[in-house]
């Protein structure tokens, strides 16, 4: 399992026009063959702050999908990233 996980930061007065722009990329992600969740949020407490989260069965799937990743308008919105992907080795499920 992969996971892909962190955040960007956007101007806080274009954080929900930056968020309804990622539905599309959303929905597309889920369904893409691979993907076991897949989110973009704001954050609760920092209004800049947008919260990146991907679950992918295998590093082929994000790699199959990644080519589909934020247009050009997007990509410059976004102030300063911090996303990380990390390879899973084992799961607890804690329900």
């Amino acid at each position: 399992m992969v996971i892909v996980a962190g955040h960007v930061e956007v101007d806080p007065a274009q954080r929900e026009a930056y968020l309804a722009g990622c539905a599309a990329v959303v929905e597309q992600a889920r369904g893409t063959a691979g993907c076991l969740d897949f989110a973009i949020t704001a954050d609760l407490v920092d209004p800049a702050r947008v919260v990146v989260f991907e679950r992918w069965d295998s590093v082929e799937a994000v790699e199959a999908f990644r080519g589909s990743g934020p247009g050009e308008e997007q990509t410059a919105e976004i102030r300063s990233a911090s996303v990380a992907e990390y390879d899973v080795a084992d799961v607890r499920p804690l329900t």
